[in-house]
C-alpha cells in the first residue's frame, strides 16, 4: 500500500533507542548523533521505492557524513510477513547499494512505532539536540531519472547543521507501508 509521510512536527524530541545490525552489533541513537545532526531512515529491502533510491541514499549519506551528520537506517517491517526483509537479506541489500552506515533490525517494531514511521522510505532529520527538523523525501527524482535532481534531504540537513532548524517547506516522502505485526492488547 502506497503511503505519504505526515508533515514535520518541528522540535519533536526523537526517542532514544538501541538496536542491533544483522551481525548482532548494537547501536544506540544518542551515541550516533553526529556533531551537527542525525538522519534516521526507515527503509526495507523489498520496497521498489527504496530500491529506486538505494544508490542515491548511499551517496547522499556519504555527503552528509562529511558535514558532521551521521546516518542510521532502520528496518521495522515484520520479516515473517515479508521474508525479503530478513536480516540476511538486509546484509545483501546494504552491500548491493554500498551503505557505509548501520542498517538496523527493529525486531519488536517498537522503534518504528515510537517514531511514528509509516512507510519506506521515511526520513527523520534530527538536529544536534535530537529534535526533528525534517520529515520529507530524499529528492525530487522519486522513482524517475535522478539526473539533475534536487537533493531536498541533503539541502535540508545542511541547513539543519548550520542553523539547527529545517526548512518550512517540505515535500512528504512516499513509499510502501510498513508491515506491522498485529498488536495484542496487554502484550
Amino acid at each position: 500500500m502506497l503511503l505519504d509521510t505526515p508533515i514535520c512536527d518541528f522540535g519533536w524530541q526523537a526517542p532514544e533507542f538501541t538496536l542491533k545490525d544483522p551481525h548482532g552489533k548494537s547501536f544506540t541513537m544518542s551515541e550516533h548523533l553526529g556533531e551537527k545532526g542525525l538522519l534516521v531512515a526507515f527503509i526495507c529491502n523489498h520496497c521498489p521505492y527504496v530500491h529506486a533510491i538505494g544508490e542515491r541514499l548511499a551517496a547522499d549519506a556519504k555527503e552528509l557524513q562529511g558535514e558532521g551528520i551521521n546516518v542510521l537506517a532502520v528496518m521495522s517491517n515484520d520479516y515473517q510477513y515479508t521474508p525479503a526483509d530478513s536480516p540476511p537479506n538486509m546484509i545483501k541489500f546494504a552491500n548491493h547499494f554500498g551503505f557505509n552506515f548501520p542498517y538496523l533490525v527493529d525486531e519488536t517494531q517498537e522503534v518504528g512505532r515510537a517514531y511514528g514511521a509509516v512507510c519506506t522510505p521515511d526520513f527523520f532529520g534530527l538536529n544536534k539536540d535530537g529534535k526533528l527538523q525534517y520529515r520529507g523525501r530524499l529528492d525530487d527524482a522519486r522513482m524517475g531519472n535522478p539526473a539533475g535532481r534536487t537533493k531536498e534531504l541533503v539541502n535540508a540537513m545542511k541547513l539543519i547543521a548550520k542553523t539547527g532548524k529545517g526548512p518550512q517547506e517540505q515535500v512528504p516522502s512516499m513509499g510502501c507501508s510498513i508491515k506491522w505485526r498485529e498488536v495484542v492488547p496487554g502484550h
